[in-house]
């Protein structure tokens, strides 16, 4: 049985940088770059055009920035999965996609085979969050800043059932659900089916919500 490859826009302001990046993945069988843009404007056209399956951008761009362009998008297709890419000092950035619900989080050293994986993660609905952004943004949540993480008031983390909050707990360390499946002695579903429910519960939106929200209420090991 043939599958449709993966329909990726990709948006970067370096031209360098964006035809790299859409070269190398274009060698990916099961992935297609249908267009690529140079600013956040272009990103808005290039996926009213093309209709990809999943977009691909950078944070600091001219015109409209990847965050303001991720709002966008999702405003107009909410099941959009936006992944973004991010270098060490762009934190700020990094919290606004949070808060307009991009899915994924790379950092720009991301080889070929990480970024085709979290593009397929991406497409089947999953969140994606590199380790090394997973961190920074666990700082934030340790440092005060609330800026990752859902509004003060909602649900608690006694809405959890003990094994939601082990599995929130893992997450939190940055475990991966195959990670937490072999922790736990369950299925990789299984681990979904929590971390579903752990979201839904607590009104968390991804994996860079849920990780504050775990160590702002003491379920985050270190």
């Amino acid at each position: 049985m043939t599958t449709d490859p993966i329909r990726v826009v990709i948006a970067d302001d370096q031209a360098t940088i964006r035809d790299a990046l859409a070269v190398m993945l274009d060698l990916v069988s099961d992935l297609s770059i249908v267009a690529t843009a140079a600013d956040g404007a272009a990103l808005v056209d290039a996926v009213r055009d093309h209709r990809p399956d999943v977009v691909l951008t950078d944070l600091r761009m001219p015109v409209m920035d990847g965050a303001d362009a991720t709002r966008t998008l999702l405003e107009e297709n909410p099941e959009l999965p936006v992944i973004v890419l991010t270098t060490f000092d762009d934190d700020d950035s990094v919290f606004r996609a949070l808060d307009a619900g991009a899915r994924g989080y790379l950092t720009k050293d991301a080889n070929r085979h990480e970024l085709a994986a979290a593009i397929r993660s991406a497409a089947a609905g999953q969140s994606v969050l590199d380790r090394a952004v997973q961190r920074r943004l666990l700082r934030g949540a340790r440092g005060g800043t609330d800026q990752a993480t859902a509004p003060a008031g909602g649900p608690g983390p006694d809405s959890l059932t003990a094994r939601e909050r082990e599995v929130l707990t893992h997450m939190a360390d940055g475990s991966t659900n195959r990670e937490i499946a072999a922790a736990l002695f369950v299925s990789e579903s299984t681990v979904k089916t929590h971390i579903n429910n752990v979201f839904a519960k607590l009104a968390l939106r991804d994996r860079g919500q849920a990780i504050a929200f775990a160590h702002r209420h003491g379920l985050a090991d270190g």
